[in-house]
């Protein structure tokens, strides 16, 4: 199978990621959207988690992982609930991890086992033990696949990246003693700003803010009501949007008549309707300098004040009012 990505290119997969990539549990990521509710306020905030998922195996197999691996990152986000992190607002759990926990529920369920079981993997070997997969996943402020990727992704999509600004990128990126890393601290500059970009700028834009808001109050609301279950969220956003809008109940309707393209929000810290604190995402790559590993802020005055400005937003949040 050829797969084409508008990041990565186009590239000849074996045959278990192609069996993988039609499984239905894969296919469900083509209807739920990376930022959460961002989308029903702004449609041209539409990345998908397939979108994602593929590119995270993808970059894995550019900078030499393992099919294992590729098989990992193709499946890391199989169990993200429609609207992604929104359940996590839903449920209050500042972790933002909700999809993790029912992740091996998720993968037992569906007929993934059967799939990595004919090419002669044990998907509990393969799956549960991430803390084999360097490439994919590393605590923040670590470069991985999963971090990269979604950077790259949405900040091409969102215009905030150029095709040649990431692909100098990419070209950087060595693998060394299992972890990637950097060759040039501009890039490395170069990638800060830009996953700032997205995890505040993007993240915690109050648009998003208020998207994020007010689709948790109307999904609560729905699951008090029973409008909607818990199973509901293993579906695809536009089924839960559905049962929202066949319910009939003029409360949980009225909710969500509130997400629309033509909200106006604003960032006032005095008089606002919303504070919300995001999870604190920071980034300071790992740098191959002179035969050994250092921190880009070691080296780099620009990536150390982007760090300190950034966990000072991330302390404050964001103080939304509503127009």
């Amino acid at each position: 199978m050829i797969i084409s990505d508008y990041i990565y290119g186009e590239f000849e997969i074996d045959d278990v990621l192609e069996e993988l990539i039609l499984s239905k549990p894969m296919q469900r990521l083509k209807g739920i959207h990376q930022g959460g509710a961002s989308y029903l306020v702004n449609s041209q905030w539409n990345v998908t988690r397939f979108e994602h998922s593929v590119g995270v195996m993808l970059l894995i197999k550019q900078v030499g992982g393992s099919l294992e691996e590729q098989i990992a990152g193709l499946l890391h986000d199989v169990s993200h609930t429609a609207f992604s992190h929104v359940i996590d607002f839903v449920l209050e759990n500042k972790a933002e991890d909700y999809h993790e926990e029912i992740f091996m529920d998720v993968i037992r369920k569906s007929e993934i086992p059967i799939i990595l079981k004919k090419y002669n993997y044990n998907y509990e070997h393969l799956l549960l033990n991430t803390a084999t997969w360097n490439l994919l996943e590393q605590p923040a402020p670590e470069l991985c696949a999963d971090r990269v990727d979604y950077t790259l992704r949405d900040m091409y999509v969102y215009g905030q990246a150029s095709r040649e600004e990431i692909q100098k990128f990419l070209n950087d990126i060595i693998v060394y003693q299992g972890k990637m890393c950097l060759q040039s601290i501009e890039l490395a500059e170069w990638f800060v700003k830009t996953y700032y970009q997205e995890v505040l700028d993007f993240f915690m834009d109050p648009l998003n803010i208020y998207a994020y808001y007010k689709l948790a109050q109307t999904l609560k609301l729905s699951l008090e009501k029973k409008i909607i279950t818990f199973a509901d969220f293993l579906k695809e956003d536009h089924e839960l949007i559905e049962r929202i809008k066949s319910s009939n109940d003029r409360q949980v309707q009225s909710l969500f008549k509130q997400l629309h393209s033509d909200v106006k929000v604003r960032v006032d810290q005095k008089e606002f309707d919303i504070h919300q604190k995001n999870k604190t995402r920071l980034i300071d790559p790992l740098l191959y300098f002179h035969n050994r590993l250092l921190r880009a802020s070691e080296l780099s005055e620009d990536v150390r004040k982007m760090n300190v400005a950034a966990n000072e937003k991330f302390q404050q949040g964001v103080f939304v009012k509503i127009l």
